[in-house]
């Protein structure tokens, strides 16, 4: 758990005298740097944001499995529900209640927060949850969410059939649109109040990527000071390959199911940004309960000890494979980032992926000459990659999403969005490249 300072900066003794309010029981200073240098995230993940004296000497954080922690006085008490409450900004200086926050998850944000220098995070009970609780936090009926496209598909419906009943609007414009569109788009929706701009990129599932350096220009020129937050989710390339904090985003989105958790065993979200929105969205957090529990929250500070070497096996492993299935006479095309500066027509793209990304990702649209007869037939024809969805894992998965994760989108839309039938969504894992080129060439055989 992170240090909190105390109000006045005093001596945590002095402040206790002054207030009647027991200090919280801080852990030793972190160790950031050595010999002026910086360490980097992956060190990080092996001890930031834990004390072992604070938990008996234990190596590892222990799992706390309980609802509610005892406070030391009734001030104290006080204290802690005025930032819980949001009265006083910053959530509980300690422990309260397992709605509100908890010594795993505590340590799970401190850790979220380093792979980008977030100012805060926030952990939840799943990617939609922290999704749900970004929008109602930010959004009242009448406002307008513009967005790019597509979204995940339980995204569009919570904007478009969920908040849309409660008399939110919104507006989009595609993942790969250029400055002009995207101004004509902010300038409609500048007609009423622009109460969040949220993006995802690569868009799911086409793998389009959204530039949110030109969206922020956008909207830094039209809104002013008055500027309505950009937010992104970053599940299919953050933190390693994107960072989109960097390049003018204010929150940034997590299925932390996904990379983040990396082995299909846990469901959780995450919200990373500036410590002003973080409030605004904790206050949202306490009040209907989506926090993540303690295991799972446990089970992802595991993870992320591993993150950088699991994203990197995966990342090698797709751009081999996605090399060879390029070329192979039953595949139309490979929707996979590190083409992008081959593809004819796809400039604007590669400009986007040279600014903003670092890496090409693991998880690729994968494009047959066909449509549903012989996706379906491909998938039905895999032997080590599972037929599954859902990304990120230390296995490999493909899907499809015209006929899966985006069934419930209305048929005019996927056509406009590029979802067709002959799509296929793979997430390449950390087996052995060349035993998956095996395995898709008998699965192409097989179409």
């Amino acid at each position: 758990m992170s240090d909190t300072p105390t109000p006045t900066g005093m001596p945590a003794e002095t402040e206790a005298d002054l207030t009647g309010v027991a200090a919280r029981v801080a852990p030793k200073p972190e160790v950031e740097k050595i010999g002026g240098r910086k360490l980097k995230p992956s060190t990080l993940m092996m001890g930031h944001g834990y004390d072992p004296s604070l938990s008996e000497g234990s190596l590892k954080p222990p799992i706390f499995l309980t609802s509610t922690f005892v406070f030391p006085n009734a001030a104290a008490g006080k204290r802690h529900f005025e930032g819980v409450t949001g009265k006083r900004p910053g959530g509980a200086e300690g422990l309260v209640y397992s709605r509100f926050n908890g010594p795993n998850q505590e340590i799970l944000e401190d850790r979220l927060g380093v792979w980008e220098e977030a100012e805060d995070a926030l952990a939840f009970s799943s990617g939609m949850s922290a999704i749900a609780t970004l929008f109602l936090a930010m959004v009242k009926p009448g406002d307008t969410i513009v967005h790019s496209g597509p979204l995940y598909a339980a995204t569009e419906t919570l904007i478009g059939r969920v908040l849309g009943k409660f008399g939110v609007k919104w507006l989009d414009f595609p993942a790969g649109a250029t400055r002009e569109e995207i101004d004509a788009v902010m300038n409609e929706a500048a007609t009423g109040n622009v109460a969040l701009i949220y993006l995802e990129s690569p868009a799911n599932p086409t793998n389009a990527l959204v530039d949110v350096e030109a969206v922020a220009a956008s909207r830094d020129a039209i809104f002013g000071d008055e500027k309505p937050p950009i937010a992104i989710d970053n599940t299919f390339l953050g933190p390693l390959w994107f960072q989109p904090l960097k390049h003018g985003a204010d929150i940034v989105v997590y299925s932390l199911t996904k990379y983040v958790g990396g082995h299909s065993d846990l469901v959780a979200g995450g919200v990373l940004g500036t410590k002003a929105h973080i409030n605004t969205i904790r206050t949202m957090r306490n009040t209907i309960g989506t926090i993540t529990d303690p295991n799972t929250a446990w089970m992802l500070l595991r993870s992320l000890e591993t993150l950088e070497l699991r994203m990197s096996r995966a990342g090698e492993n797709a751009a081999k494979v996605c090399a060879y299935l390029r070329h192979h006479p039953k595949v139309e095309r490979v929707g996979y980032l590190g083409f992008l500066a081959d593809e004819p027509g796809a400039e604007r793209q590669a400009d986007i992926y040279r600014r903003h990304c670092t890496g090409g990702g693991s998880t690729f649209s994968l494009y047959l000459k066909g449509g549903e007869r012989e996706s379906f037939a491909f998938l039905d024809a895999l032997k080590i990659a599972k037929l599954a969805v859902s990304l990120g894992g230390t296995e490999t998965l493909a899907s499809h999403p015209a006929g899966m994760t985006h069934l419930s989108v209305p048929d005019a839309r996927k056509q406009a969005l590029g979802i067709t039938d002959n799509l296929v969504r793979i997430s390449i894992g950390v087996e052995d490249a060349d035993d998956l080129i095996a395995d898709f060439t008998q699965a192409l055989e097989a179409i």
